[in-house]
């Protein structure tokens, strides 16, 4: 671990979320019917921080308050800690392909940190955790106090699977908001790249940056959209009985949120 995470950490854990965990949360009943509409049993928390606004908006506020595993989504503070500890030294590096066919076609090829994040590449994150180490990884966890900090015994799993690393919805925006604003306890460098590798798309006047993930049983979607007049964070997480039948839903449920709330073009 660096030394400026180290002079970092403690202060990281001062950092007050912008609205995250306030206890004004407003639950928007158009969201149940939403939910209702796709069939799907879950939880969304927006905080819409643009100027005129400034509220936190949320379908069952005892789920997005839950922790779950986190899969995929934690690839963003992952790629943080590989980049901080000089696992990856930057986007351009090339991670080669071992030949193992892994049934996803994007994952059968070499990686770097743009397409690992876009194709969430597991295979590199997983090289990435063995490389880092047990100690290390808690050590950034606790650091930049992601949900419960716990590693567990498979350095290789422990995002992936129940029992391990969980993180609420509630603090995925808490996180999220301290990414955009470049307060994590990483170089600003290492946090403006995080969050050009997050574009997912964006309109003249608007960027949606975010992260999907997925563990067979709890899909997931976290990230913002970037305003002039602020930032909208959001987080769903959503169970999915029908497995990738229900993958869909994630992406349908947050946009039309996003819309009633003017977020989304």
């Amino acid at each position: 671990m660096t030394l400026k995470l180290l002079l970092a950490g403690a202060l990281a854990l001062t950092l007050t979320p912008l609205g995250a965990m306030a206890d004004s949360w407003q639950e928007r009943d158009v969201w149940e019917a939403l939910f209702q509409d796709y069939d799907a049993e879950g939880s969304l928390l927006v905080v819409d921080q643009r100027q005129d606004t400034q509220a936190a908006w949320v379908h069952d506020a005892e789920r997005a308050r839950q922790r779950f595993v986190p899969a995929s989504t934690f690839k963003v503070p992952h790629t943080l800690f590989a980049l901080d500890a000089g696992v990856v030294e930057d986007e351009f590096q090339v991670f080669a392909w071992d030949g193992t066919d892994r049934g996803v076609p994007a994952w059968n090829a070499d990686q770097d940190l743009r397409s690992a994040l876009r194709n969430s590449t597991v295979w590199l994150y997983q090289q990435f955790a063995r490389e880092l180490g047990e100690e290390s990884e808690r050590r950034y966890l606790e650091a930049t106090d992601y949900g419960n900090a716990e590693v567990g015994a498979d350095i290789q799993n422990f995002w992936l699977e129940p029992d391990n690393l969980e993180v609420s919805a509630a603090e995925q925006i808490g996180f999220l908001q301290q990414l955009y604003r470049n307060a994590l306890p990483f170089d600003e460098a290492d946090q403006r790249l995080v969050k050009d590798l997050m574009i997912a798309e964006a309109g003249r006047d608007w960027i949606l940056r975010g992260k999907t993930g997925w563990s067979g049983e709890l899909a997931w979607w976290v990230g913002w959209v970037e305003w002039p007049s602020g930032p909208v964070f959001f987080a769903l997480n959503m169970d999915t009985p029908d497995r990738m039948d229900d993958i869909p839903k994630r992406d349908a449920i947050v946009r039309e949120a996003l819309r009633d709330l003017e977020a989304l073009p």
